[in-house]
C-alpha cells in the first residue's frame, strides 16, 4: 500500500513538471530570460529594417545638395564667362575709340595745312607747319604708349628689325645698322612694327 502511494506521488510530480507548475525558481528565471531575448531580437530586427531607410534618405539628401551646388556653380561660371567676354569686347572698342580720338586733332591740323598751302606761297611757313603736325602726331602716339625705335649705328637685333639689305661698311660698322629704311615702333615693351634696316658687313 505504501509503495502504491509513493508511485502515485511520483506520477503527480511528473505531471506538475510537465505542466510547468513544478518549475524551480531557476527554471522560471531561465524561461523569462528566453522571453526577454526573443523580444530584444524582435526589436533588433525592427531597427535593422528602419536603418536602410534612414541611410537611403541621407544619401538622397546629400545628392540633392551637391546637385544644387553644381547647378549654382555652373550658372555662376556661365555668367562670369559672358561678363568677361563683354568686358573684353568693350575694352577693344574703347581702346580703338581712344586712339581714334587722339588722331582726330592731327587730322584737323593736316586739313588746315592743306588749306594754307592753297592760299600761301611761303614755303618756310608751310615747312614749319608740317613739322609741328609731325611733332603733334608723335606726341599723340607717345601718349598711347607707342615709341619709335632708335636703331641706327647700333648692333643689329633680329628681335627688333628685319635686314632688307647688307652693305660693305668696313670693320667698324660690321653687324651694325647703317640705315633705317622703315622705322620700327614699340608698344610698351612689345614690338608694334619691326624696323627694316640696312646692315653693314
Amino acid at each position: 500500500m505504501k509503495k502504491k502511494e509513493a508511485y502515485n506521488e511520483d506520477l503527480a510530480n511528473e505531471a506538475e513538471v510537465a505542466s510547468g507548475e513544478g518549475k524551480t525558481p531557476q527554471e522560471g528565471a531561465s524561461g523569462d530570460n528566453m522571453a526577454d531575448a526573443g523580444a530584444a531580437a524582435a526589436d533588433t530586427m525592427a531597427d535593422s529594417t528602419d536603418a536602410p531607410d534612414e541611410a537611403s534618405q541621407a544619401v538622397e539628401a546629400a545628392v540633392a545638395e551637391w546637385k544644387d551646388k553644381y547647378l549654382r556653380l555652373q550658372a555662376e561660371f556661365d555668367n562670369y564667362r559672358k561678363r568677361t567676354l563683354r568686358e573684353k569686347m568693350d575694352l577693344v572698342q574703347t581702346g580703338g575709340r581712344d586712339v581714334l580720338l587722339a588722331m582726330l586733332p592731327v587730322r584737323d591740323d593736316v586739313q588746315r595745312a592743306l588749306a594754307a598751302m592753297e592760299k600761301s606761297d611761303d614755303i618756310e611757313a608751310l615747312r614749319q607747319g608740317v613739322q609741328l603736325i609731325s611733332q603733334k602726331f608723335t606726341e599723340a602716339l607717345r601718349q598711347k604708349g607707342v615709341t619709335e625705335m632708335e636703331l641706327k649705328d647700333k648692333e643689329f637685333d633680329a628681335d627688333l628689325a628685319e635686314a632688307v639689305a647688307k652693305f660693305a661698311a668696313g670693320e667698324e660698322m660690321k653687324g651694325r645698322v647703317i640705315d633705317v629704311v622703315q622705322t620700327g615702333y614699340m608698344l610698351g615693351d612689345k614690338v608694334l612694327r619691326f624696323a627694316k634696316v640696312v646692315v653693314g658687313e
